[in-house]
């Protein structure tokens, strides 16, 4: 579940241009590479960390979802550590 959630938020960022931007800015990621770990799970660990990071990007995502805010912070848990991929 944590999982899917995860790819929703990727979804839910890569479908505005000002809401990506940042999250590949703090990153260093661009698209394409982006696309290469998009399965990888510190990667979806940044992308909850990112969300819960930023309470109105949080909420904007959980009204669009029908989420709890606290679903995504429980989801954050499964993932562990701080990400450690190479972004070139």
């Amino acid at each position: 579940q944590a999982q899917i959630l995860a790819i929703e938020v990727l979804g839910f960022l890569a479908a505005d241009p000002e809401r990506l931007e940042p999250f590949l800015s703090l990153t260093g990621l661009t698209p394409d590479n982006m696309r290469k770990i998009a399965g990888n799970p510190e990667f979806l660990g940044a992308l909850l960390d990112h969300l819960a990071s930023n309470e109105p990007l949080l909420l904007a995502f959980c009204e669009a979802g029908q989420h709890n805010p606290l679903t995504v912070m429980q989801a954050r848990q499964c993932f562990g550590g701080l990400p450690t991929w190479d972004s070139t």
